[in-house]
């Protein structure tokens, strides 16, 4: 098996010619992955922070087998179903600010990918056409596609060799006050110079709240989330919270933005959604911003098959 899956397979972030090293894992059980040669692993990434519960928990198993046996899948176009609508409906309860209706994709990458499609269209909605850029800070990572990697940082992100073919966008310093620390008057001012200069080029601010993950576990201020939303609010450009890697209690709190009281316009999640059984993400919005895109007969141009 592996003799095959080092010629044929295609790793994440690994050559196809002379790949890393790949482990066979025959069964896993809560934090334990056991690998075809008898050695038992704990898995401290969680599968890249996905398994929160743990794998093979039998309340989800036993979730996953009632389900499939009535409907595997069907698409979301023209059709819905009761799992989906009580997903929505527990989301749209527990998720921070005034978030009123939610989107269904296939992964974080898509997730982003349509959050910044909401923005975008939003704003154009508006008559704001030159509102077509974006602001984040260094250090972000918000996924693999085209338009996540455009907000990933620039340098240490991994997609510096697409810089050529990627939007340009507006980046801030990495935040630096870390967790519980004070906030300092200078620590947001290159962010505000930005926003002074720039705002009427900029749809909206998205960034992970309270901790980067790909970036180096990177935890910082929530004082200084605050802070970058409120200027944000005073220029009219949106907030994209992405969530992908912090929600669902993975930072102590629900969402990661709680620590911050801030309220998103656009939220992200993914990854623990599905406690890692299945690919599933969705973001949330306001009523404004889907009222916004949904004026005059407008729909959100986006359909995936998942």
């Amino acid at each position: 098996m592996l003799d095959f899956d080092r010629a044929h397979l295609w790793h994440p972030y690994t050559s196809a010619i002379d790949p890393l090293p790949s482990y066979a894992v025959e069964s896993a059980r809560g934090v334990h992955l056991r690998l075809e040669d008898g050695r038992e692993l704990i898995d401290g990434m969680s599968s890249w922070w996905c398994a929160i519960h743990g794998y093979n928990h039998p309340a989800l198993n036993t979730a996953a087998i009632e389900q499939i046996q009535r409907m595997a899948h069907v698409m979301f176009g023209g059709l819905t179903h009761a799992p989906a609508v009580e997903l929505a409906r527990r989301l749209l309860s527990m998720a921070p600010g005034d978030l009123r209706h939610v989107f269904f994709a296939d992964s974080g990458s898509v997730a982003v990918e349509v959050a910044i499609k909401m923005a975008l269209q939003y704003q154009f909605a508006r008559g704001r056409s030159s509102r077509q850029r974006l602001l984040t800070v260094r250090g972000g990572y918000h996924g693999d596609t085209f338009g996540a990697m455009a907000v990933c940082d620039p340098v240490n992100g991994m997609h510096e060799q697409f810089s050529s073919v990627l939007p340009r966008h507006f980046f801030a310093p990495r935040p630096r006050p870390r967790f519980a620390e004070d906030l300092l008057p200078e620590d947001t001012k290159a962010l505000q110079a930005i926003l002074d200069e720039h705002a009427d080029e900029i749809a909206a601010l998205i960034i992970e709240p309270v901790v980067q993950g790909a970036g180096g576990m990177w935890f910082y201020s929530a004082d200084y989330l605050q802070a970058v939303g409120q200027l944000c609010r005073q220029h009219d450009v949106l907030v994209i919270v992405d969530e992908i890697a912090t929600g669902f209690g993975r930072t102590g709190r629900m969402f990661a933005s709680e620590y911050a009281r801030l309220a998103p316009d656009i939220l992200c999640v993914g990854k623990a959604l599905t406690g890692g059984y299945m690919s599933l993400a969705a973001t949330l919005a306001t009523r404004e911003i889907a009222a916004g895109v949904s004026a005059d007969g407008g729909v959100l141009m986006h359909g995936p098959t998942f």
